[in-house]
């Protein structure tokens, strides 16, 4: 008998590989999974399939699904990502890109010359670490100019505010060598206005290069919540494949504050810590101080085994404790909720994969993929298997997987 091979780190199965893969390399997203799971995923399905992705993210299972001729419904409680994935999956005729590489050369340019409305700084906690003086600058003079110029497209717009976003990011301090953005204070000097306008433009090109790409299949993105699934419930799904938030609370909307001030999606810290609260499970901010005093509503069935884990995280440390074992009962119970009402969504003979990471809190592993596993069999999902995937690049137990069941009733 073979030995199973040992679990590889495999930067393909990550966000790298999409950096380097046209429109799926727009927005750098680390927490966003690989086009190649899910383009490996539905290679086993036949064409012309109903797919649906109800934690969104970045959009990269619907941009694979209209890519492959799929029709491919998303969603998202997050308003900025439902506009990425709306971008990311449409269709651009020649006039448009056209319009946007000219409207983009005559807006980096008065961004350069001051000659655009300067605007004001987004209200974000201590942008000034985030952004030298010059570069805020140019980014408030180029985000007037982009809203001011006289476009006949929100195509075109929208493609003009994707590359902003890029160029926004490329001129911060911010450092991607953890597993999610953070902020180095060593960054240089801007490398002044010049450069900026070139890079802006370089970013432009790359997004319009891409956007001419044709998408055979269709794309239908909803600004709403996965754990009520009625929006979409008609006309029915065959496959599901999706990469819900991992129980580990990270920020959910951690790298995407610097591009939701700028585009207006966020005005005050309040905001950023309600949509936090509003994801799976609670995550950041004011959810710690929620957390300690949630308790669940009415009684939701979760595995004894997970329970049991839940248990261990809080007896560990205190308080810390006990709001991590609040916000991992949160967030399986609000999982155990999105799955009952998937259930509604879904043709006979579906096909549900979700890729899923463990996760470990004061020495205690949680067993998410065995989690998801048995929430899935007590909701009446059948044949349901987990498969290791790929080792995280951070504890030696952390461990990504595919958690697989199909739906046979009607």
């Amino acid at each position: 008998m073979k030995e199973a091979r040992p679990l590889r780190q495999r930067a393909d199965y990550t966000h790298k590989l999409n950096a380097a893969s046209g429109r799926h390399g727009w927005v750098r997203l680390t927490p966003s999974y690989s086009l190649k799971i899910v383009d490996e995923i539905l290679s086993g399905h036949p064409p012309d399939r109903r797919v649906l992705d109800p934690f969104c993210g970045s959009g990269t299972t619907a941009l694979v699904a209209v890519r492959r001729g799929h029709d491919a419904t998303t969603i998202d409680i997050n308003p900025f990502l439902a506009w990425l994935a709306r971008v990311k999956t449409a269709s651009y005729a020649a006039t448009v890109l056209d319009e946007a590489r000219r409207a983009g050369r005559q807006a980096a340019r008065a961004a350069r010359l001051g000659e655009s409305p300067e605007g004001a700084d987004p209200p974000m906690r201590s942008i000034e670490r985030w952004w030298a003086d010059e570069a805020r600058f140019f980014l408030r003079h180029l985000r007037s100019a982009i809203h001011g110029a006289p476009v006949g497209s929100a195509r075109t717009t929208d493609l003009l505010n994707v590359a902003f976003c890029r160029t926004l990011i490329g001129l911060s301090r911010a450092s991607f060598g953890h597993q999610s953005m953070s902020l180095s204070d060593k960054g240089g000097a801007p490398p002044g206005l010049p450069a900026m306008e070139r890079a802006f433009l370089r970013d432009l090109d790359a997004i319009i290069r891409s956007s001419g790409e044709d998408l055979p299949g269709s794309a239908r993105v909803i600004c709403g919540d996965s754990r009520d699934m009625g929006p979409c419930a008609s006309p029915g799904f065959d496959v599901v494949v999706t990469s819900p938030p991992y129980a580990n609370r990270m920020s959910y909307i951690r790298e995407m504050r610097p591009y939701m001030y700028w585009l207006d999606y966020l005005t005050n810290g309040r905001d950023a810590g309600e949509l936090d609260w509003d994801a799976i499970g609670g995550t950041w901010g004011i959810a710690a101080s929620r957390l300690s005093q949630w308790s669940p509503a009415g009684r939701v069935w979760l595995p004894r085994d997970l329970m049991r884990s839940i248990d261990s995280v809080r007896g560990a440390d205190g308080k810390s404790g006990a709001i991590l074992a609040a916000h991992i009962e949160r967030y399986f119970g609000d999982i155990s909720k999105h799955l009952a009402s998937l259930r509604r969504a879904l043709r006979r003979n579906a096909s549900v994969h979700y890729i899923i990471g463990n996760s470990s809190f004061y020495g205690t592993l949680v067993q998410s993929e065995q989690a998801y596993a048995s929430i899935m069999r007590r909701h009446g999902f059948e044949g349901v298997s987990v498969r290791p995937i790929r080792k995280r690049n951070s504890k030696k137990e952390l461990v990504e997987f595919e958690v697989s069941a199909g739906w046979k009733r009607s």
